[in-house]
């Protein structure tokens, strides 16, 4: 039941490849990602907490055939030429063969990655670009197309089919090499790392980092710089 090995690189000293989840992150507020990367900020609010607890059942590693179809849970996956590694919700598997055997790879009919989301049914970019990046990895680790996912939202109960068109595959890749790059110039020798500007949205209050962030604070740079002036007035 497992993928084909990992290819050994020749090459030496490798950075670590990023976590494909924070690939969300990025595409969803740039200074939450950077946050979390640069700095190894983590929090948890009334939101991570019930997004862990709709991702405990597909968290549990493991496998089951359900009406012919296998179905994987908590798939561990990479991808060497993007840098990425994670793991998927669920993968659903067909078998050319009628065995379902989960050690025939070479079978395989179609692979289609499932994410679960806690809210309801509501389309996001950066939800199906983390939905396809799970499918690049999926790609080159098996060695076939997948030309769709599924985002199932917890709230409604409902199933949203995504489609991994030439363009989200194009966004999807240039949010990858732009996360390197966010990643890379923290790690330039004597820098100091450079955060992405707060933007304040409405949303922002639900990020279980807006304490950390203080977006209202430091939105304004005028009257940022005015405040921190009047710090130090005698």
């Amino acid at each position: 039941m497992k993928p084909k090995a990992n290819p050994v690189s020749a090459t030496e000293n490798r950075p670590e490849p990023l976590q494909l989840s924070l690939l969300n992150d990025f595409l969803y507020c740039r200074r939450r990602a950077a946050l979390k990367l640069i700095e190894g900020w983590r929090e948890a609010n009334e939101h991570t907490v019930l997004g862990e607890l709709i991702h405990e059942h597909a968290d549990f590693a493991g496998y089951e055939v359900a009406k012919g179809v296998l179905v994987w849970r908590a798939l561990p996956i990479w991808s060497d030429r993007l840098g990425l590694s994670g793991k998927c919700d669920i993968v659903e598997a067909e078998f050319i063969s009628a065995s379902n055997s989960a050690s025939e790879i070479s079978k395989l009919k179609f692979l289609k990655p499932v994410e679960y989301k806690k809210g309801k049914r509501r389309r996001f970019s950066n939800d199906d670009a983390q939905l396809c990046a799970q499918a690049l990895c999926l790609e080159e680790m098996f060695g076939i197309p997948i030309e769709r996912g599924a985002i199932f939202h917890a709230e409604s109960k409902r199933r949203r089919e995504v489609e991994f068109t030439p363009e989200l595959r194009a966004m999807t890749e240039q949010a990858i090499a732009d996360l390197h790059v966010l990643l890379g110039q923290s790690q330039v020798p004597g820098s100091i790392p450079q955060l992405p500007r707060a933007l304040y949205r409405p949303a922002c209050e639900e990020c279980s980092l807006f304490e950390i962030c203080m977006p209202k604070a430091i939105e304004n740079e005028q009257a940022t710089s005015r405040h921190a002036k009047r710090l130090y007035e005698i």
